[in-house]
């Protein structure tokens, strides 16, 4: 079977418990070839309809271009899935025939339909084409997705089309029409059923999946929500963490991770992998004491076949170094485990960034070569005749090949089928396809961050476990209701934090730091230079080299008053949890930057930047991308020199704008060639670290940056 998007519905029972219902009012069990009205095109499709019980409209006639009723789709529909007809809880429409309740009831309660009204099926009706569509595409569960030149397709109708499209079973009534409003047929319902049929899967998997929450748990409530819906649809499905629970919010600050985990312990984990922050706490005086806590105290396993733990004595008896666990136990470390989903065996092992000795504080523990391992462990694997394996790794969807990332991983190792990934907070909208010079193709996702969105991903195996089809998309959880259950167990956090909120930093400032959004989006301030100066700072503590720290006026959005400085201060005016990237970067290419930073001015703009390490002088009344005068760099007698062009230079920034975010191509182009290394460090984090060396603070702007024409 070719490498395509489709699948079928799992069954609310097996077939062989389904009751055959009639499905017209005359009975018949003709074969095709009885039915006069039945030929060459269709004759196959009924023979197949007939073989589930279907019937004609009289012994002699199927009824081929006839308008098919809601009520006899849905016997059909019940039929070819084979649902339980018998034991399904009654739907409440008071429309429908004794002969077809068993079926209504089925369809209602596997979520193909939900009727015209609430106690209305519409039995009587024409089904549509857009309806069937909508019917097949849920009971199918059919995956995929194609461009469509259809007019009269409309949002609610789009993803059910594109997927009967996308497997062939169906072309629409014309090139420019799908036939959304029109009475399906008879005949061509057969059709469309037959084909539904045989465009299923020996076996699907489904599964949830979030990275790089980094304690962001004000939104988990609406999590939840959107984990119990997929759940509801996807009873089998698994939820995996590829890491990065750890850092980056004031849940952190405070619980150390425990908070996270009641929610993950609630949410029902599967498994999860470690991220570089799950480490960052290593330096400290209690080392990784909150991480074994962590690991503890979870009501699942972690996976990660190249992270060493054996060297630290906090994780004894947690880690089981090369184990691949049939049975595995909560609160351990295993290489990989084998999880029985839905009567198949899944083989889940986990990678960690290499990157994490750099950019982290993991001690003791050490990492290994990730392709070398994944080759090994795949081995492993297969040699206990598993042929469906995930990879849940923290290594970046396109993180700097120095190190590692899931695209070359997915090239340079057979046998991984899936890969869920983290580290680089990739927005991956749908899941991306690694299939040139491979035997077999490999799936790629990733979450964004910060719960923002609920990854799924539901793929077909052919019974040699090769995928065939796949489906994936982020479920956006803002727009989830509240879990009550879940927000109940939050308030208690929440309380703390909003209080820790109003606490003082321990740091006031004798002056208002300005982040005016007409000044930090026009020229220096002495708010964005302090906050490029706690960058520098923490990426000069990770790679001595950094010389340059630059930062976007539009991620400053609020002055800080005089006076004692609050988290709950310093948390609005930096309120996009944007994380550090350390970019190499030739003198010229930061000279394209500095244009783009001033090519408004001096009009805003958001791509406005600040500064540290670097000053320069432009000239607005030149044209745009001719308006650099001279740019200097401070050496390491913080004296300033002349920026070298042919010169590369380690420049700190955001990942936002490290990825091409407001309009920065040539950050991006170095990102996407793997000049690009992301530590992941939180910007309020790095912000209230670098002030609080000081009890006071009186910051002036210091003729960073210069605008020639202004200052004539």
């Amino acid at each position: 079977m070719p490498f395509q998007a489709k699948t079928y519905r799992k069954f609310i029972s097996t077939a062989a418990a389904a009751a055959l219902a009639a499905s017209a009012y005359v009975p018949a069990g003709a074969a095709a070839s009885e039915f006069t009205d039945v030929n060459e095109r269709y004759q196959e499709a009924v023979d197949f309809l007939v073989s589930k019980g279907a019937n004609g409209l009289s012994p002699t006639k199927f009824g081929t271009d006839e308008n098919i009723k809601r009520v006899d789709a849905a016997v059909f529909v019940a039929n070819v899935l084979g649902l339980n007809t018998e034991n399904a809880p009654a739907s409440g429409f008071t429309d429908v025939p004794e002969r077809a309740q068993g079926a209504v009831n089925a369809l209602k309660e596997a979520g193909i339909t939900s009727g015209k009204t609430q106690t209305s099926f519409g039995s009587q009706h024409p089904i549509t084409r857009g309806e069937l569509a909508v019917w097949i595409k849920k009971g199918f569960k059919l995956k995929g997705s194609t461009d469509l030149e259809f007019t009269d397709v409309n949002e609610r109708y789009e993803k059910a089309v594109k997927a009967l499209v996308a497997n062939e079973i169906t072309q629409g009534v014309s090139e420019s029409q799908f036939g959304i409003g029109q009475s399906a047929k008879r005949g061509d319902f057969a059709i469309f059923l037959h084909k539904s049929d045989e465009a299923k899967g020996f076996y699907e998997l489904s599964i949830m999946h979030t990275n790089d929450t980094h304690a962001n748990l004000d939104n988990v409530a609406k999590l939840a929500t959107a984990i119990n819906e997929f759940r509801a649809q996807n009873p089998e499905s698994l939820l995996l963490s590829a890491g990065d629970v750890f850092s980056g919010t004031l849940y952190f600050n405070e619980f150390e991770g425990q908070a996270d985990l009641e929610f993950m312990n609630f949410l029902n984990y599967d498994a999860m992998t470690f991220g570089n922050h799950e480490f960052d706490l290593g330096a400290s005086e209690d080392g990784h004491k909150a991480l074994a806590e962590f690991i503890k105290k979870a009501e699942f396993p972690f996976v990660s076949a190249n992270t060493d733990f054996s060297k630290d004595s906090l994780f004894e008896g947690l880690f089981h170094g090369s184990t691949i666990a049939e049975e595995p136990e909560n609160g351990k470390i295993y290489n990989a485990i084998i999880k029985e989903v839905d009567g198949q065996k899944i083989g889940i092992f986990g990678l960690t960034t290499e990157e994490t000795a750099e950019i982290s504080s993991p001690g003791s523990i050490e990492f290994k070569n990730y392709i070398e391992t994944a080759e090994n462990t795949v081995e492993m694997l297969e040699s206990q005749g598993i042929n469906k394996i995930v990879a849940l790794t923290h290594l970046g969807f396109d993180d700097s090949m120095e190190f590692d990332n899931d695209q070359l991983l997915a090239e340079n190792v057979e046998g991984i089928d899936i890969i869920v990934g983290g580290h680089t907070h990739t927005k991956l909208s749908g899941p991306v396809i690694i299939s040139e010079g491979k035997t077999e193709p490999t799936v790629i996702v990733q979450a964004n961050e910060y719960g923002k969105f609920l990854g799924t991903l539901s793929v077909d195996f052919n019974e040699n476990g090769k995928i065939t089809a796949h489906e994936g998309e982020l479920v956006d959880v803002a727009e989830k209701d509240v879990d009550t259950e879940a927000a109940a167990l939050l308030a208690p956090y929440k309380e703390k934090i909003l209080s820790l909120q109003k606490q003082s930093i321990g740091v006031s400032t004798e002056i208002s730091l300005d982040g005016e959004r007409a000044n930090v989006r026009t020229k220096e301030t002495n708010l964005g230079n302090l906050i490029t100066d706690g960058m520098l700072a923490k990426a000069k503590a990770i790679n001595p080299q950094t010389m340059i720290a630059v930062t976007n006026g539009g991620g400053i959005r609020a002055s800080i008053d005089s006076g004692d400085i609050t988290l709950g201060e310093v948390l609005t005016t930096m309120p996009f949890g944007n994380t550090l990237g350390i970019m190499n970067l030739k003198g010229s290419e930061i000279v394209e930057a500095l244009e783009h930073s001033v090519g408004l001015a001096p009009e805003q703009s958001g791509a406005f930047l600040h500064v540290s390490g670097l000053k320069f002088v432009y000239d607005s009344s030149k044209p745009a991308n001719e308006r650099i005068v001279s740019v200097e760099v401070k050496d390491e007698e913080d004296n300033y020199v002349p920026l070298d062009e042919a010169k590369n230079y380690y420049v700190a920034t955001n990942t936002f704008t490290a990825k091409g975010g407001d309009g920065y191509d040539v950050f991006k182009n170095a990102y996407e060639e793997g000049r690009v290394s992301e530590p992941g460090y939180v910007d309020y984090e790095m912000f209230v670290e670098y002030l609080q060396q000081f009890e006071t603070i009186s910051p002036d702007t210091e003729g960073r940056i210069t605008d020639k024409a202004a200052a004539n």
